[in-house]
């Protein structure tokens, strides 16, 4: 009798084991019209951030739970399909080719259309639509335009002991490269910045202490792409703040609705976001709406956050068509923010938008010194980006960053949600702003140091001390990580150069700190948000590396991003990099991953890997 009653409870402990696990679904994805195998499918299980995408060979595998209840496919120029899910183990899917969504998507860059060759301008639908290929055929070339820039290289102390740089907080990079992955496209090299890549993922690194608003952190260990170099982390944690202590906002929505953001992921998806945005606010938080299309205009007074309803209608009546007078747009956003300035409060404007502006002040340059113009208003400008095909990534990073603002680009729901409710303080409320970094690397133990990723954000050695000169801002919780790779002296390099010794004059010698046990010393800047005076503070980075594996999760699974972003730009630094080890190292170091974040890179790590 005992035994038959333990004979139960283990079957019963096994399958309630086998629900807890899960099951895997897989089959493969075909096109309806041809009956070829789809690549690139989004594959998603509904209402979660849990997806995969379809091989080359329209093949899918993804894992489901009892809790879950339908899958949703989706692709560019198809009909999205939700499928429930039976007890099959195989679900092989046919999909319909949908005229009315490439429409949608070809409207939103109808201008450039009329640019392109006669050729191009009577090819069928089934074609490239922003530079996605559908089934095969090239249609209407990509516009989408990023700032290109070289990875940076080994420095030698002696030449250049210190290395300056402003902090960015933004995740743009990370999510756009997941967009390209998710359509099973590499992206372009220079959409990968992979201090955005490391700084889209949250890091459990302790708070700061005695009221200062940012802590720092440091850690040194073997570096995962060469065993012979170290790698250091330098992490700053922005203090956290009670929603209820929050300082009262002025906001500004400042939305494009030119032509150019017609299409269900663009001015649609805008809506969502804002709408979702409008939900956090509070009794005593203010918004209005200016639109610009051909010109700009206000869809929506100052309006308190108890009133969501009318700001909601506000922003459903929203319609896109015309030219893009973004520039107009800002200079009347900023406006609308300086009537309604709260003294001692969060003074933003949010601006939605593919940054493809074609009417008045239209350039990179043109609204850096436009932005410029507002730098001590007290008004901070962040930037949401949305769209495909056409965006304009080097111009909205340029807004963000001389702005006083922060980047986001916003793909999806689940991206959106991200940025205005699970990150709603370190979006929206500045703790710390003009944040700067300097690092001095001691001669005596570092033959060489790179810095990875930053590339566009690098500062001369004098700007660190000026307080005139932009560092970044940092929001309400915000954590940054930057990562320098270092040659310990007496380690043989390639990486380390000779010169000549000069003919004319003596190159003085410089007295280093040969007995100390110090590798660097870091010091950052910052400025409260009401301040334009620096504070500084410094800390000191013992030479004593760990091993990798004794690394903290934190440390290892940011190496794992940096090693992917090196790997997807092919960059020359890039040693012994590898995807199956950088994909290994984020699974062990996955740790706490509440929403799913790392999870989802290591799929995307593993798409790229099969993409390249």
């Amino acid at each position: 009798m005992k035994t038959t009653f333990f004979i139960c409870l283990t079957f019963l402990g096994l399958a309630g084991f086998r629900n807890h696990m899960g099951r895997t679904i897989s089959g493969t994805v075909y096109s309806a019209e041809d009956k070829r195998p789809l690549p690139g499918v989004s594959v998603s299980i509904t209402g979660t951030s849990i997806a995969t995408h379809t091989d080359k060979n329209g093949r899918y595998s993804i894992i489901v739970n009892d809790n879950h209840h339908q899958l949703t496919f989706t692709m560019i120029g198809y009909d999205t399909q939700q499928v429930k899910l039976s007890k099959k183990a195989t679900m092989d899917i046919w999909m319909n080719a949908s005229a009315a969504k490439l429409e949608e998507v070809l409207h939103a860059d109808r201008e450039a259309f009329k640019m392109a060759s006669p050729l191009i301008a009577s090819a069928t639908l089934a074609g490239r639509v922003n530079g996605v290929m559908i089934r095969g055929r090239s249609y209407l070339p990509n516009t989408e335009s990023y700032k290109g820039f070289t990875d940076n290289g080994f420095i030698n102390p002696l030449n250049e002991a210190l290395s300056t740089l402003a902090v960015d907080v933004d995740g743009a990079s990370y999510s756009n490269v997941r967009r390209f992955l998710q359509n099973g496209q590499l992206p372009p090299a220079d959409a990968v910045r992979i201090e955005e890549m490391i700084n889209y993922f949250q890091y459990q690194l302790p708070s700061p202490t005695n009221g200062d608003p940012v802590a720092i952190h440091t850690e040194l260990a073997t570096a995962p792409w060469n065993p012979k170099h170290q790698l250091l982390r330098i992490g700053l944690k922005a203090k956290s703040v009670p929603t209820d202590k929050l300082p009262p906002s002025n906001l500004v929505f400042l939305i494009d609705v030119s032509g150019s953001m017609n299409g269900h992921n663009r001015l649609p998806l805008v809506k969502t976001s804002l709408k979702v945005l409008v939900d956090q606010l509070r009794e005593n938080d203010n918004v209005a709406i200016v639109t610009y299309a051909g010109e700009a205009g206000i869809a929506l007074e100052s309006t308190s956050g108890k009133q969501k309803g009318k700001i909601k209608d506000a922003i459903d009546a929203l319609e896109a068509s015309g030219a893009t007078a973004g520039g107009a747009g800002i200079q009347l956003a900023y406006s609308i923010a300086k009537q309604n300035f709260i003294k001692g409060g969060n003074n933003r404007i949010i601006l939605a938008s593919d940054g493809d502006f074609n009417v008045g002040p239209s350039s990179d340059e043109d609204m850096e010194r436009l932005i410029s113009k507002e730098r001590q208003s007290g008004i901070s400008l962040s930037v949401f980006g949305f769209g495909m095909g056409n965006l304009k990534d080097s111009k909205m990073e340029t807004l963000a960053n001389k702005g006083h603002g922060n980047y986001a680009y916003i793909d999806n729901i689940s991206e959106a949600r991200k940025a205005v409710v699970t990150e709603f303080g370190g979006t929206l409320f500045t703790v710390a702003k003009d944040v700067k970094l300097q690092i001095e690397f001691n001669p005596a133990k570092v033959q060489a140091y790179r810095l990875l990723g930053y590339e566009n954000r690098l500062l001369e050695k004098e700007d660190f001390n000026n307080d005139n000169k932009l560092g970044g801002d940092m929001g309400v919780g915000h954590t940054v990580t930057a990562l320098y790779e270092i040659i310990p002296v007496g380690v043989k390099d390639s990486y380390v150069g000779n010169v000549d010794p000069l003919k004319y004059q003596q190159v003085p010698t410089q007295p280093t700190v040969g007995n100390s046990n110090e590798i660097a010393t870091v010091k950052f800047r910052f400025k409260d948000p009401d301040s334009e005076k620096s504070k500084m503070k410094q800390t000191i980075v013992s030479s004593k590396p760990i091993l990798l594996a004794d690394a903290s999760d934190d440390f290892r699974f940011a190496t794992a991003v940096a090693e992917l972003g090196m790997l997807l730009r092919d960059s020359e630094y890039k040693q012994q990099a590898s995807f199956d080890k950088l994909i290994s190292r984020a699974k062990q170091a996955k740790g706490t991953d509440d929403e799913g974040y790392r999870a989802e890179f290591i799929r995307l790590a593993e798409n790229a890997k099969m993409l390249q």
